[in-house]
């Protein structure tokens, strides 16, 4: 197996079993993954800084068991920043916090193809700064999946949030609105919870809050679970462990007409990126209270 370095961050990073193939199906070996990394860093470091952390780690390829690691190992250096997260049951969980180009190098040669983050900040844990509904589909039924995603951002800019909109790379988007960090945790997992049921209520033979798979027959899951204290949601600009290596972009509203959840790969988003820059630019500028939002959806919907 070779070793390569790259450098990152004003590091260098030295990529062990660099060729490492970790996509059978494309070839993709660990190099070239840590390479999209560290070409997309100034991208994806705008929604990992300051954020606890989780790693989905393939140290055998995507087609080798998922490794969803939460706590830093005892051997990454100690330039990787740390911060110690108290568990509602009590002790502590140590994540790394991806705060430079460097980090997010160092973890693709941990054979992290996707990093998860908090929806809070490190220095705010219990204050969320993002709310995200994830459209979760029974099969690629892209036409009602499309239908679902609009409903969301209609119903959001309603109660004045400014929803964005994010494929996956899997098979689902999600809807993900920007917040001042003036709530819990707990109060924005009850909101998202009254406005998913709301929505669910006014569609309910093509969208479910049902969690029994078993029990959401072909509706569209509206997961709103993910959002409350501890829970992760896939970085942007994210590989997922998939055939093809496909990525989680940020898109445009205009383009979810035309672009699936699995749409782009290590490929096309660095292509994407280079020439139109990140759909997100302002995402952090356009956060919103959840206070008057709280009102409306309690006028609206005052049973949910």
């Amino acid at each position: 197996m070779s070793t390569e370095t790259l450098r990152a961050g004003g590091r260098s990073i030295e990529i062990s079993n660099a060729d490492k193939v970790l996509f059978p199906d494309d070839g993709i070996a660990k190099y070239e993954l840590a390479r999209y990394y560290q070409q997309v860093a100034p991208a994806v470091i705008r929604y990992t800084r300051g954020r606890p952390l989780a790693m989905e780690r393939y140290p055998d390829g995507i087609g080798g068991e998922a490794v969803f690691q939460k706590n830093v190992p005892g051997h990454f250096p100690d330039w990787v920043n740390r911060v110690e997260v108290p568990k509602k049951e009590g002790g502590v969980t140590e994540h790394a916090v991806c705060d430079d180009a460097a980090t997010l190098v160092y973890l693709a040669d941990q054979a992290c193809v996707t990093p998860h983050a908090w929806l809070s900040r490190t220095d705010a844990l219990e204050r969320p700064d993002r709310l995200v509904l994830d459209l979760d589909p029974p099969e690629r039924d892209l036409d009602l999946l499309r239908s679902a995603a609009r409903e969301v951002r209609a119903a959001l800019e309603e109660l004045g949030l400014v929803p964005f909109l994010l494929a996956t790379g899997s098979r689902g988007y999600h809807v993900v609105a920007p917040l001042r960090r003036q709530h819990t945790f707990d109060q924005t997992r009850d909101f998202a919870r009254r406005l998913a049921t709301a929505l669910a209520e006014r569609r309910p033979h093509d969208l479910t809050t049902e969690q029994r798979k078993d029990e959401r027959g072909d509706r569209i899951f509206l997961d709103y679970l993910r959002n409350a204290y501890a829970q992760t949601a896939v970085v942007p600009y994210a590989v997922r462990a998939k055939p093809g290596a496909t990525v989680a972009t940020p898109l445009a509203w205009d383009e979810l007409e035309t672009t699936d959840p699995w749409h782009h790969t290590i490929e096309s988003a660095l292509d994407r990126l280079d020439r139109q820059g990140d759909r997100w630019s302002d995402f952090h500028n356009r956060a919103r209270s959840l206070r008057k939002p709280e009102q409306r959806l309690q006028q609206l919907h005052p049973d949910t």
